[in-house]
């Protein structure tokens, strides 16, 4: 038998969403252009993606993070959770767009608003449980001189989003993203930490946290014989401020792995 997430999810701050530890991740659902991956890989199939998925709802992990600028994630999840909406807390995205291989961004008040209704029809749902601000790194400009994050406060408001965010760079910006919303996805791992302060602040504060890049996994600092992937894991949830980790695998096994460390991390094995 598996080891699962079940038994392990937990408050994602004080948005009374409750989340798996790990999320999964569907960039390599949508998009294979302009993806930062050392190796290449094949975009999965319809039957593909349905049984990662099956396999994910198995381990009990209910988080999942999707964007526009993911290519056609969105579109294709749609289907792909139909009948199972109510497994699933979604985290999609504002701001970038991806096209012919190229991001630009827009985080007017009148496209955040067109995006989140976008992303509504994509993933046939009614509700995203948490959308997040996909920074192009100015984190504060764009915090302070534009109208996304009031944009995404009234789309709290008329139900269609149930928490809003910041998913950005910098310390300032995830510190103010998290005074004036309800979480921030943060680049946190064996290799980079400078954001740390974020993830203080958010455990102070009763925030949500979810860590991106959990396993850009820092060889070079690791002992020989050390598993990279239960070092991050230590490293991630040790610190009380991380809700959970989106990990954006599209291979099975190391799904299954990854699941079976985290449970061993979080249970004390």
């Amino acid at each position: 038998m598996n080891a699962t997430l079940h038994d392990l999810h937990r408050p994602l701050g004080k948005t009374g969403l409750r989340i798996s530890p790990l999320g999964l991740g569907t960039v390599k659902l949508g998009r294979d252009q302009g993806v930062k991956y050392p190796n290449g890989f094949a975009i999965p199939d319809d039957d593909q993606a349905r049984q990662l998925l099956t396999l994910a709802r198995e381990l009990g992990i209910n988080l999942i993070d999707t964007a526009p600028a993911y290519g056609v994630s969105e579109e294709r999840l749609g289907p792909l959770l139909a009948g199972q909406r109510e497994d699933w807390v979604i985290v999609s995205k504002v701001g970038e767009e991806f096209e012919n291989g190229q991001s630009r961004f827009d985080f007017s008040a009148a496209h955040t608003r067109f995006s989140v209704e976008r992303s509504l029809q994509r993933l046939r749902t009614d509700r995203i449980e948490l959308v997040l601000v996909h920074s192009d790194g100015n984190d504060l400009d764009i915090l302070q001189h534009t109208e996304v994050y009031q944009t995404l406060a009234e789309l709290k408001r008329e139900g269609k989003i149930l928490a809003f965010g910041l998913s950005g760079k910098t310390v300032d910006g995830g510190l103010l993203a998290l005074q004036q919303g309800d979480c921030a996805m943060v680049t946190y791992n064996l290799n980079e930490q400078a954001e740390r302060p974020v993830l203080d602040y958010a455990a102070a504060h009763g925030k949500g946290i979810l860590i991106k890049k959990a396993l850009a996994s820092g060889h070079a600092c690791l002992k020989p014989g050390d598993d990279p992937v239960r070092r991050s894991f230590e490293l991630l949830f040790g610190h009380p401020g991380v809700s959970g980790a989106i990990i954006g695998t599209i291979n099975p096994q190391h799904l299954t792995s990854n699941v079976a460390t985290a449970a061993a991390v979080l249970t004390g094995d």
